[in-house]
């Protein structure tokens, strides 16, 4: 009725409380926004998850701070976004929790809890499977007072600012993303890499993707190679097709064109793989570094 003053009832109030987070692109970086003001340990609204989710796909990372969650909420919130996919080395499962992979360099009793070298080249998670990750989310659970940073290029940019020669070479053209190509070439750098069995071999065969990839969700080109996964362009003699990947890799990961994500206590770290890439250098063992990472399936890439 005209002149009178609405009053909140308590479910509107808590509805309206639900949507005060912030979402802040981060300062002269080429990608991602850091949002504030929400707690990942409780069940989101919808309407959250539609905001997370268009963040996402428009700063390509996401940092949410001081979010102190359990194991079993990370897999809830990480759920929301779709179905996860359990990595194939199953020795660093979280116990109960197989579908959240430890990445720490810490070792005992003579073994290392999670996977030392998960960061130490640059990849897009999961890029071997014929559904790529979505996104991955990464929560600190100890981290060192220095080094252990995470950095992210965006591909968007990287496929955007390639000479007009070269985007008409890519056009059409796909790439073999194998598992045990990267596998075995980390082998040669971590002590800690033990042979693949026969089984784990056998659920990770090669597949190829195109390497120019169309965003499901914004329509946008990427680029889809990575040094981790990307073996060989189909098609090319293989000097033509190391000669290219290592031009696109150089292109990619220039500095204008990468984050540096430093992190900080109980970080939740969420990006998109189907946009960007990552890379962390192993830490060294005396600097304690443990993080919980799910990861999100995808679609079969256009």
């Amino acid at each position: 009725m005209s002149g009178t003053t609405a009053l909140l009832t308590p479910a509107s109030a808590s509805a309206a409380a639900r949507n005060t987070f912030t979402i802040r692109r981060l300062d002269d970086a080429p990608l991602g926004a850091e949002i504030t003001g929400l707690d990942l340990s409780r069940p989101l609204a919808e309407k959250e998850l539609a905001r997370i989710r268009s963040a996402l796909v428009e700063h390509g990372v996401l940092v949410f701070r001081e979010q102190r969650i359990s194991p079993e909420q990370h897999i809830a919130f990480s759920r929301r976004f779709g179905p996860l996919q359990v990595h194939v080395l199953n020795r660093f499962h979280l116990q109960h929790h197989p579908e959240i992979l430890i990445v720490s360099n810490v070792i005992e009793n003579g073994q290392p809890i999670g996977l030392v070298d998960a960061g130490a080249d640059w990849h897009s998670d999961l890029s071997y499977m014929p559904k790529p990750s979505l996104g991955s989310l990464l929560h600190s659970q100890e981290l060192p007072a220095e080094q252990g940073d995470t950095q992210f290029a965006n591909m968007f940019a990287a496929y955007d600012s390639l000479p007009a020669d070269v985007k008409q070479t890519l056009e059409g053209r796909r790439a073999v993303h194998s598992y045990v190509y990267r596998y075995r070439r980390l082998q040669k750098l971590s002590p800690w890499r033990a042979d693949l069995t026969q089984q784990q071999i056998d659920a990770v065969p090669e597949v190829d993707h195109p390497v120019i990839r169309i965003h499901p969700e914004s329509g946008r080109k990427a680029l889809f190679v990575s040094e981790g996964f990307t073996s060989h362009i189909l098609g090319l003699p293989q000097d033509e097709s190391d000669a290219l990947l290592k031009f696109l890799h150089e292109h990619s990961v220039q500095a204008g064109n990468v984050y540096r994500h430093r992190w900080r206590a109980h970080d939740m770290v969420f990006w998109d793989n189907r946009s960007t890439m990552h890379y962390a250098p192993i830490t060294p063992q005396h600097l304690r570094r443990t993080l919980y990472r799910t990861t999100v399936e995808g679609d079969v890439p256009l």
